[in-house]
């Protein structure tokens, strides 16, 4: 339960964003943060009220769109949102389908708790995937293994999880009991805004009710022959935390596109960016060519092959995602009139 009366610091409010507004802004609007997004509008919660709004853009692109974790200046009176400011992080990804569409995950996120669960969900692809995104937003990522009391070896699973990165922070609990769940509170504290994420029935609605102290999300089992469950959460929104903090639970993803995201993809991979940019030739592809430093750790043991595999395809696919469609269409037909050609040669022949 939030109070109607609260104190902007404890909402998450900061230097960050009050150097955005000037003495008028504070006699007319109100600062208030988006505390849930349903289908049908905001939920919004300012000092001194809670409040709903339609869904509001203030821009043309699509990430001048509010989201949970947004903090947005509302008038005073109707509280009517007028201006959103600008985020201190934003996580997002292509919508699903063929169009390039942003969808919006969440904003202004100090930590992002990355969940999977100690049996098949563990996948390492998947985790450099959500690491890629943290860093990209320069968001502390840390990773946090559910079900250990069912694993045999949970240390196995933690030792995988610190080997992705140097300093990662891993955590393997049992996500029912809230006296492990408390091992999180350091990047809980008053104020703070922490996101979970990660694909279906790993845990994540049953550590929400751990670390809120209640049992108000639905949580279902998993599937004994994949360990796969159905996500239980249907909308984001934030939780109030005994700490003071505020924990943001988002659906299941078990399609993460990433998009405008190299900069994230560079910081997980940077042992092979750091070979790459030894090689001979600039625009190397780390296939054939003579001088590549790439492939040579490879032959000298240094670099896992499937290491180098997973980094060309989070490379390629956040390419693709990043073209615009003129340009993708434009590619494609070039594709097709080359191949046309090469049907109409071969005819000849």
């Amino acid at each position: 339960m939030i109070p109607d009366l609260i104190d902007l610091a404890e909402l998450g409010w900061g230097p960050f964003f009050l150097s955005q507004l000037d003495s008028d802004d504070l006699e007319t609007t109100a600062p208030a943060r988006v505390i849930a997004v349903h289908r049908d509008g905001l939920r919004l919660h300012g000092a001194d009220f809670t409040d709903t709004a339609l869904p509001f853009r203030d821009g043309e692109d699509d990430e001048d769109t509010a989201t949970v974790g947004d903090w947005l200046l509302v008038e005073r009176k109707t509280h009517r949102p007028q201006r959103l400011l600008a985020r201190k992080s934003l996580f997002k990804r292509r919508a699903a389908g063929t169009g390039r569409k942003i969808q919006l995950i969440a904003a202004n996120v100090d930590t992002l708790f990355i969940v999977t669960s100690c049996n098949q969900d563990f996948n390492v692809a998947r985790l450099e995937r959500y690491l890629a995104l943290a860093r990209e937003a320069e968001v502390m990522p840390v990773i946090l293994l559910t079900k250990a009391d069912l694993a045999e070896e949970p240390a196995d699973y933690v030792r995988a999880a610190e080997a992705l990165s140097p300093g990662l922070f891993v955590e393997a609990l049992d996500a029912r009991l809230p006296d492990q769940a408390e091992r999180l509170a350091p990047w809980c504290g008053r104020g703070a805004t922490v996101a979970l994420i990660g694909s279906s029935g790993v845990g994540k609605s049953t550590l929400v009710n751990s670390l809120t102290r209640n049992d108000t999300i639905a949580t279902q089992g998993i599937r004994e022959d994949d360990a796969k469950g159905r996500h239980t959460t249907t909308g984001r929104q934030l939780h109030r935390l005994p700490g003071g903090g505020w924990l943001m639970d988002t659906p299941g993803m078990r399609e993460l596109q990433l998009t405008d995201s190299r900069a994230g993809i560079d910081a997980v991979f940077d042992d092979i960016v750091e070979l790459a940019r030894r090689c001979r030739f600039s625009d190397c592809r780390h296939e054939d060519e003579p001088g590549c430093a790439v492939r040579k750790a490879m032959t000298d043991g240094v670099l896992d092959a499937a290491r180098l595999k997973r980094w060309n395809k989070l490379t390629a696919e956040e390419a693709y995602n990043r073209e615009s469609i003129a340009e993708r269409r434009q590619r494609e037909r070039g594709f097709g009139k080359m191949v046309r050609e090469a049907m109409k040669a071969k005819k000849r022949r």
